[in-house]
């Protein structure tokens, strides 16, 4: 009976002594001179399947040929194993080779350093580091949809082509059809986007958040999920230039509800994804982020902190600690601080009510007139994890701020007029997908989590 090896090792005690059949790769063939082990992983579990012959077999010698990468179809015994350590193996009765793989096959059975294996993004699944890394990728995202949607969200779609500007058109990709040898140009010598494919300059979208707002005056509560893109020439190991974001966008939610939602789809991700991905975390554990397991079970029990920018500051301003970037009570806060801050409170923190000078147009503006209803989670290990707001319904407070932040209105005109037909006070926040799974596998570059990452000078395959 044909089997993947994830049943294999579900059904083990009904398949004891029985024959299976299973197709897969040849992750390594250790040979000698009267039989052979080939570890053997169809994809499907983490865990390899020990496939042992011996020279009874009437093709022995072409079966010791057989090179790692290989595709095969395995027919054999299912049997108890001997060895310590091991359930079971499959003793081989019969083995055809689907797809043959040469010497100079670049994945072989020894350690490789993740700077290679991203020069061969399409084989690097194939590994044990990559083949967890992107499993919980899957169930992570898995366990992020079924959060929203048992919490009765409506899941949009937002367009990836958009002319609206909400992170800064200096950050978005500009896409056009017309031909870069022949630009058209209006009387003022400029580009003539009216020639265009859509009549005006257009973006690859940086965000889903303002489309998404849009929906939430009619369902309440959506989120969007999906690919993302910013033009920053960064090299860091948190970011990349296409990534994914979870943005969910709730009416008749004000910063307090919207912390209460943030800690408990927090919470219920890191959960589905303990239990669903148990020997990928150990790998993780064991190999990548000694201690992950318990920090991963610990934030999933803890009460997260809540306290303002401003007393944030007061604790670093008085801190027995020689900073590298002064704390400042009009500035965004470091790296460094934000570990400190995790430390100090020894768990996940909410940062609340930002300088408004250094957020985004859209935030609610406090009683104060210095502040805005904004809110970062920093998270121990990987610093801020969401970015969020209660966002300004009042229209005349928000043209305001369009103006003090030199917005183009007529990008956003339809934004704002949100506020005029039954608007209401509604919050929303965003997870970068990949900061979340840095968080959850200890796999500290972006690089490494992203299948085909796109970075500046970086766009292979």
């Amino acid at each position: 009976m044909k089997k993947d090896v994830v049943e294999v090792y579900k059904e083990l005690d009904t398949l004891v002594n029985k024959e299976i059949v299973l197709e897969g790769w040849v992750r390594n063939h250790r040979k000698q001179k009267e039989f052979g082990f080939i570890d053997f992983n169809d994809g499907t579990y983490f865990q390899n399947v020990q496939i042992v012959y011996d020279s009874q077999l009437e093709d022995f010698l072409e079966i010791q040929k057989l090179r790692v990468g290989s595709a095969i179809r395995v027919v054999g015994t299912l049997v108890s194993s001997p060895k310590e350590g091991q359930e079971f193996e499959v003793i081989l009765k019969q083995l055809e080779v689907l797809g043959d793989s040469p010497e100079d096959y670049p994945i072989q059975p020894k350690r490789h350093t993740r700077e290679f294996l991203r020069e061969q993004a399409y084989l690097r699944p194939r590994t044990n580091l990559f083949g967890a890394v992107f499993r919980v990728r899957s169930a992570c995202a898995m366990a992020i949809h079924e959060y929203f949607q048992s919490h009765g969200y409506v899941y949009v779609h937002t367009p990836l082509i958009t002319t609206t500007d909400c992170e800064g058109s200096d950050q978005m990709f500009k896409i056009t059809t017309l031909d870069f040898q022949n630009l058209p140009k209006d009387e003022e010598g400029q580009v003539d986007f009216s020639k265009d494919l859509f009549g005006k300059c257009a973006y690859v979208t940086g965000t889903g958040q303002l489309h998404g707002e849009a929906f939430a005056m009619c369902y309440k509560k959506i989120y969007t999920f999906g690919p993302t893109f910013r033009t920053e020439n960064s090299n860091t190991k948190t970011h990349a230039n296409e990534f994914w974001m979870i943005e969910p966008e709730i009416a008749f939610c004000d910063l307090e509800g919207l912390m209460d939602i943030e800690e408990d789809m927090l919470k219920s991700v890191v959960s589905y994804v303990l239990t669903h991905c148990p020997k990928e975390i150990e790998f993780f554990d064991s190999f990548v982020e000694s201690g992950l397991k318990e920090k991963l079970e610990k934030l999933v029990s803890s009460k997260f902190v809540r306290i303002t920018h401003h007393d944030v500051v007061d604790i670093l301003k008085k801190a027995d600690v020689k900073w590298e970037f002064m704390p400042d009570y009009g500035e965004d806060i470091a790296k460094e601080h934000e570990r400190y801050i995790t430390e100090y409170f020894n768990g996940p923190v909410f940062i609340t009510d930002w300088p408004k000078e250094i957020k985004a147009w859209y935030m609610k503006v406090n009683e104060d007139g210095k502040t805005v209803a904004a809110v970062d989670l920093e998270v121990p290990g990987a610093g801020e994890l969401m970015g969020g707001s209660q966002r300004e319904e009042d229209y005349d407070k928000l043209m305001t701020r369009i103006k003090e932040m030199g917005v183009d209105q007529n990008t956003v005109d339809w934004f704002c007029n949100l506020r005029k037909f039954g608007g209401c006070y509604h919050s929303g926040f965003g997870m970068g997908f990949e900061r979340l799974l840095i968080y959850l596998t200890g796999v500290d570059n972006i690089r490494d989590v992203i299948p085909f990452p796109r970075t500046p000078k970086s766009c292979d395959y």
